[in-house]
């Protein structure tokens, strides 16, 4: 039995997990920002790295709690390093740092991109998931992310295709706030999008240079382009009390540009992973990120792939450290461990020796 603590704090959730034997989650706690970053309509990078130094104490202590362990009891401290918010990403890995040190466990630094891939891979109500066999299609779709990764084992890596602008959670972000329905935009939109007909407005599929690319830019702007029809909205970071008004008197099809959004959004992430899984004759795909908790994405993605399709249980969509745990695992098992110089690394990529 191999017992790791991981931590998570790439951007506003501050998180602490033990997992055991890359699957079992005896503790998983989150500390979400998302009430503090509301009123900003976004993540407020410092005001989510001053959060993340306030909470990180209590999470991990909650964490070791839940589990019933102590320090004797663990195998090893996991973090994530990057990518993500320089200043959420030195709060973790400084914590982990210092646990390690004074502990002497050893310190895995974990790509947060990867710890995703391994969220569909954790025990939920004591039951474990069938696991996918190689190689596998990972699609991260979150507010920072947009990428299909081809994994052909474990900690072999090929980026196929990613966003070249907005990603698609940012892309769902942003049109919720033209609308004036509230932040995170996810949820919000497929709220709306309930009895809107997708039909009604015309919104564009970017085509991009490469195959498996997104974009997501021209969207946005063309759900700013038809809001200004109802209502004088001059930008994409806030909407006017013109638009305000709009949405609440009844004067702006909601309901229709939200489900015009949603769907947009929706059949370009399908119709790139479908095509993606077909040329590498994938075995699996494995959906993550914060999108991946839409209902109509996976709606879609069951209904069009002809493989398998893994999505995440919702608690497990958004940010968490137990996805982290379960990725460590695997670089305790290959003796992949990190030296104390371990930095963050806000760019980091996927590639193939992580």
């Amino acid at each position: 039995m191999t017992a790791i603590l991981a931590i998570e704090s790439s951007c506003d959730e501050t998180a602490a997990a033990v997992v055991e034997d890359g699957q079992i989650m005896r503790s998983n706690v989150v500390a979400s920002q998302i009430e503090i970053h509301r009123r900003y309509g976004g993540v407020f990078p410092e005001v989510a790295a001053r959060q993340h130094i306030l909470a990180i104490d209590t999470v991990v202590q909650e964490a070791m709690t839940q589990a019933g362990t102590d320090w004797a009891g663990l195998d090893a401290v996991a973090v994530t390093c990057g990518p993500g918010l320089s200043g959420s990403l030195l709060v973790g890995v400084n914590a982990a740092k210092g646990l390690a040190i004074s502990t002497g466990l050893p310190l895995i630094g974990v790509n947060h991109l990867e710890g995703h891939l391994y969220s569909s891979r954790l025990a939920v109500d004591g039951r474990l998931p069938a696991p996918a066999p190689f190689p596998v299609l990972g699609l991260i779709v979150s507010g920072g992310h947009t990428e299909l990764v081809l994994m052909r084992n474990h900690g072999d890596y090929e980026i196929l295709g990613r966003t070249i602008d907005d990603a698609a959670g940012e892309a769902f972000d942003k049109t919720a706030r033209l609308l004036g329905i509230g932040y995170p935009g996810g949820p919000a939109i497929q709220e709306a999008a309930q009895g809107g007909n997708s039909a009604v407005f015309k919104l564009p599929r970017a085509k991009t240079r490469q195959d498996y690319d997104f974009s997501f830019s021209g969207l946005k702007t063309a759900v700013l382009r038809l809001v200004q029809k109802y209502a004088p909205v001059s930008n994409l970071r806030q909407p006017s009390a013109a638009a305000m008004a709009a949405l609440q008197n009844g004067t702006m099809p909601v309901a229709d540009l939200a489900a015009g959004i949603q769907a947009a959004i929706v059949e370009a992430l399908v119709q790139k992973t479908r095509a993606a899984a077909q040329a590498f004759g994938v075995q699996a795909v494995l959906v993550a990120g914060g999108v991946s908790a839409n209902a109509h994405l996976r709606q879609e993605m069951a209904a069009r792939l002809n493989c398998p399709v893994q999505f995440p249980p919702l608690f497990l969509c958004t940010d968490n450290a137990a996805m982290i745990g379960a990725a460590a695992y695997r670089h305790y098992l290959a003796g992949r461990f990190s030296n104390w110089d371990l930095d963050v690394a806000p760019n980091l990529t996927l590639t193939a020796g992580d």
